[in-house]
This record gives C-alpha cells, structure tokens and sequence, in this order.
C-alpha cells in the first residue's frame, strides 16, 4: 500500500517536494514509487511540466478509488489489531487554531499514556485548508475556531477558549491591569491576520461597544501568535491573542494582561470530522477521549501549558 499512499499525498499536494515532507521521505523517493506505480499498470497518473506536475486524466480517474481501498486497507489492519487487544495507528489532525496548537500536543500526549502505540500528526494550517483537508480525507479530524456548516462535517465542542488583551510589561495599562475599550482608540495595535479566529471575536467584540477597527491604530498584522508575543513584549504594541498562547510569557512576565471593562471576548473551539470517513478504533477512541475532556478546567489547562514547552 506504500506506493498508493505516495500517489494519493501527491495527487492531494500536487508537489512532489511538499508529498515527500508529509511522508517523511526523500523527494527521489516519492518519484520512485509513482512511477513504479506507473509502469506497474502501464499508465502515466501526472503530466510533468518541469517542476510542476498535475494528475492525468487517468490519475483524476483513480484517485477516488485509491482513497477508498486505502482507508479500507486501513480498516483491515486495523481490525486485525483489535483481534489481539492493540490499539494503534496514526491519528492525523488538521489545526486552524493557536488554542488547538498549544491543547492538542497536551491532549495526545495524555491520550498516548493510555494507548501507547498510537501516533499523531498535527498540521498547522489556515482554516478553510483544514476543512478542505478534511472533505479530501487528509485528515481524520480537525480543530477549528468557528463551524463551517457543510453536510459532511460532524462537530463537538472542543474547548472554551478566553481572548486578552497583552501589553509591554512596562506599559502604563499594566500596573493597573485594567482599561476602557475607547481607551483603545490612541493605542499602537497588532492585529493577527485577516482570517484569525482571534481577530474575528476581537472586531466583534469591539463593534459590540461601538469601536470599528477604522478607528484604530493598527501598526502591524502579524501571521500567528508567537509573533505577536514578541512585538509586544519588544514594546511595538499592544494585541488581542488566545489565553492559551499567551500563558507561558505572561507568567514569566516578558507580557502582561488587561481587563477591558464590558468586554470579556470568550469563544468555542471545535473538533470536526468528515461524516463518510469512517474512523479506526484509535480515531474513534480519541475522538470520544477529547468529548470527556471538552469541559477540562481552564486553569489546569493553563498551568500545565505554563510548565511544557511546546514545539509545533
């Protein structure tokens, strides 16, 4: 099944170089197995234009029918491993979320003190690229800021999740710890990128109090979290972030934390699956293991992130 799985994660990346990666294996590698997948049958699956490539019209034909004898073949292993008590195999998420970066590593390592022998793979990336990834079965399940209503998807909560204010730790706000959201208004600002869950709940938030973000001083956007932690405590601005993200920095005190009065800017995350994939019994059981864990309690949460460090 090895060369069937190369030509679905290269089908799926449409990239040799970024299949290799996904696979842990060298990009000559993955050319092997194509075309030994190629020559097997006498069919060429990708037109190769350079460093381009793109599936054939017979690659297009099978791919479907790939997906689905490897989940099946996937199923069959697994089954044979219930029959002599194991439980094993990959658990493969797709992550849009700064909270589901610094919940998920906590929450398989914990999962993996009971079954052992299961692995997972966290992949960080946009929103729409995880739901996508999950209707393409590149993912077993995701960890998303807000639902995308699609037929397909099943959700369950998967953490309620608190977005602060961070400032300098030398800024006037920080001695007192508390500020007016108009106060707002005359403040340098760093916002996370336009698609951050973060930045939605904050923009609605503030509209809730009448600010819109024209009448703000925004001086930087910024890709993800960590970024920010670092221009704000390096004193270019103050930021909205996830309480999680901001844990470990504001306990060490490189940040500190503002209440804004009226505004307490809370928000679910989920964890989605694609309804037709069916799950292995390791999925399954991890699947059930976040839904007892989803009304975890935040401060265990933070204080066991304030001592980890995590690397995503």
């Amino acid at each position: 099944m090895t060369e069937l799985k190369v030509f679905i994660t290269a089908a799926e990346e449409m990239n040799f170089s970024r299949a290799a990666q996904r696979l842990h294996l060298s990009q000559s590698a993955v050319s092997q197995n194509i075309r030994s997948l190629e020559r097997s049958y006498n069919v060429e699956l990708f037109i190769r234009r350079g460093r381009s490539v793109s599936l054939s019209e017979a690659g297009q034909a099978i791919l479907p029918m790939a997906r689905e004898l490897f989940n099946t073949s996937r199923l069959l292993e697994d089954a044979l491993h219930n029959i002599h008590g194991e439980i094993c195999g990959l658990i493969d998420i797709g992550c849009s979320t700064t909270s589901g970066k610094y919940l998920l590593p906590n929450m398989v390592a914990s999962f993996r003190n009971l079954y052992p022998k299961v692995c997972a793979n966290i992949n960080v990336l946009g929103r729409r690229s995880v739901v996508n990834g999950l209707l393409e079965e590149k993912f077993c399940m995701g960890v998303l800021s807000k639902r995308i209503e699609h037929s397909q998807l099943e959700y369950q909560p998967f953490y309620e999740d608190r977005v602060i204010l961070i400032v300098p730790p030398d800024h006037p706000w920080g001695e007192y710890g508390k500020a007016l959201p108009s106060d707002l208004i005359d403040q340098p600002l760093i916002l996370r990128e336009k698609t951050a869950g973060t930045r939605e709940v904050m923009q609605e938030g503030l509209q809730s109090h009448g600010i819109t973000q024209d009448m703000l001083n925004v001086v930087m956007e910024v890709g993800n979290a960590e970024a920010i932690e670092i221009a704000v405590e390096e004193g270019i601005g103050i930021a909205f972030i996830s309480e999680l993200a901001a844990a470990r920095p504001l306990s060490l005190g490189y940040i500190k934390k503002v209440e804004l009065e009226g505004l307490d800017l809370q928000r679910t995350l989920f964890m989605a699956r694609h309804i037709p994939t069916p799950f292995t019994r390791a999925q399954s059981l991890f699947w059930d293991f976040v839904k007892e864990k989803q009304n975890m309690n935040g401060e265990t949460v933070l204080d066991n992130l304030i001592g980890t460090s995590v690397t995503i």
